[in-house]
């Protein structure tokens, strides 16, 4: 095991930051395929059971219909994949992402309940959008500590500036 340990050590799996740059493009790459797939026709019928079910997101059918409610659910999924994306250099714009993409999965996590009979495919299928709350709160997280942590040294040039 030692040697595992060493090899993926040199392998630069400690890498200041890796983690968070993988998650967050991770998460980018997520959002541009699901926003994608909700312009499609098929995906818009796919979507009925969930959408139908879901105590956050069934106004969307009544208010788009089934058509616009995938297309309404793509521009908001490539929305908040382009201000992930934009994370990378804004930390103010990935938190945005980051706030968006955590009331996408809370969206979709909430529907579990609501869908039966229990642990069908439709049910299983959601479960992965728990790991994925949990990964867009952690840029939340990372991204409001840089974020701060910025404003903090800004603050603080500006107050030795002042003297």
């Amino acid at each position: 095991m030692n040697l595992v340990i060493r090899i993926l050590i040199k392998l630069g799996i400690l890498k200041d930051d890796l983690d968070y740059h993988l998650v967050r493009a991770a998460m980018v790459i997520i959002f541009l395929f699901f926003g994608y797939s909700k312009w499609f026709k098929y995906e818009a019928q796919g979507l009925i059971p969930y959408i139908s079910n879901g105590p956050l997101i069934a106004w969307l059918y009544p208010v788009f219909g089934i058509r616009g409610a995938g297309r309404f659910l793509g521009v908001s999924e490539w929305s908040f994949g382009a201000l992930l994306l934009s994370g990378f250099w804004n930390k103010k714009l990935g938190i945005l992402g980051a706030i968006g993409s955590c009331f996408s999965f809370i969206a979709t996590v909430t529907i579990i309940p609501f869908l039966p009979p229990a642990m069908t495919g439709d049910v299983a299928f959601l479960m992965k959008d728990v790991v994925l709350f949990a990964a867009s709160f952690y840029l939340l997280r990372q991204d409001v500590l840089r974020a701060s942590s910025s404003e903090t040294s800004t603050e603080l040039r500006y107050e030795q500036a002042k003297r």
